[in-house]
């Protein structure tokens, strides 16, 4: 989405974005990354810090493990914002975690962080005969499912999970959203470049939730695009990310939850 890549460029025009203080890359599995290696990170000087998947193919192997985090010290984030959008997976990557990083720079310096206290998943108000679709599989959209009699449709690019839980309604089909009325889609959309292909999709329906840690950019491109609510994290401590990620320890101590609501943002620059 070349739009959060602009603007995040535009946000580093107008505010000073420190450089980068750390990053830190975790070991590359290929076939997939294990849950305490999926996601990487930058720190900027001054606390912020910007979260991003390690969602390569394998063939991007031998360009991720040459990625040396000492040369990343000292320059600035906007270098690899300008990159995301493109064929290369691991730009991509880097891009991603870059634009939030000055987004979250940004907020920090105009007071702009949403409350964290806000439900992201309880906004999308499931209730009785509603038809949810899920794409990407999100597990704790299950237990706000167990409370109603709503049908849930999950879409997913992995097909190996259709056969681990043969009990859910997953389908590779997107097409499939087009029946629902309420959508919670995955930000790794955004990372692996379809979530306009997603949300053509989508035109029926009421409430469209994006939602994944990665989210912690101004949601002023999605929400463009019909998005009600964005959801994901804001990293309070960059340095202690960066510790917490190099040990595959759980970050939470140094993020919290990050949500926009489209009814009460009012846009960036006002």
């Amino acid at each position: 989405m070349i739009e959060l890549r602009d603007m995040a460029l535009g946000l580093a025009a107008q505010y000073l974005i420190p450089q980068i203080a750390g990053i830190v890359f975790p070991a590359f599995h290929e076939g997939g990354q294990p849950r305490d290696c999926e996601f990487m990170a930058m720190a900027l000087e001054g606390g912020t810090g910007g979260l991003s998947y390690v969602l390569l193919p394998d063939c991007s192997a031998a360009t991720y493990r040459a990625l040396k985090p000492e040369a990343f010290v000292g320059t600035v984030p906007q270098e690899y914002a300008a990159a995301f959008g493109g064929s290369d997976p691991v730009q991509n990557m880097l891009g991603l975690a870059a634009i939030n990083a000055i987004c979250q720079q940004v907020m920090r310096i105009t007071d702009c962080v949403p409350d964290t206290a806000t439900d992201s998943i309880g906004l999308m108000n499931i209730v009785d005969g509603d038809r949810v679709g899920m794409v990407g599989f999100f597990p704790p959209l299950l237990k706000y499912m167990h409370s109603s009699n709503a049908e849930l449709v999950i879409v997913e690019k992995n097909a190996q999970l259709i056969e681990r839980y043969p009990n859910l309604h997953l389908t590779l089909d997107l097409a499939e959203l087009n029946n629902c009325n309420k959508i919670l889609c995955t930000s790794t959309t955004v990372l692996n470049g379809t979530l306009d292909e997603v949300l053509a999709q989508c035109q029926s329906a009421e409430h469209i939730s994006v939602l994944g840690p990665t989210a912690g950019y101004f949601p002023d491109p999605l929400f463009a695009r019909g998005v009600q609510v964005l959801g994901g994290r804001f990293v309070q401590d960059g340095l202690l990310l960066l510790k917490l990620i190099s040990q595959g320890q759980r970050w939470g101590a140094a993020t919290r939850k990050l949500c926009f609501e489209a009814d009460r943002f009012v846009g960036l620059g006002n």
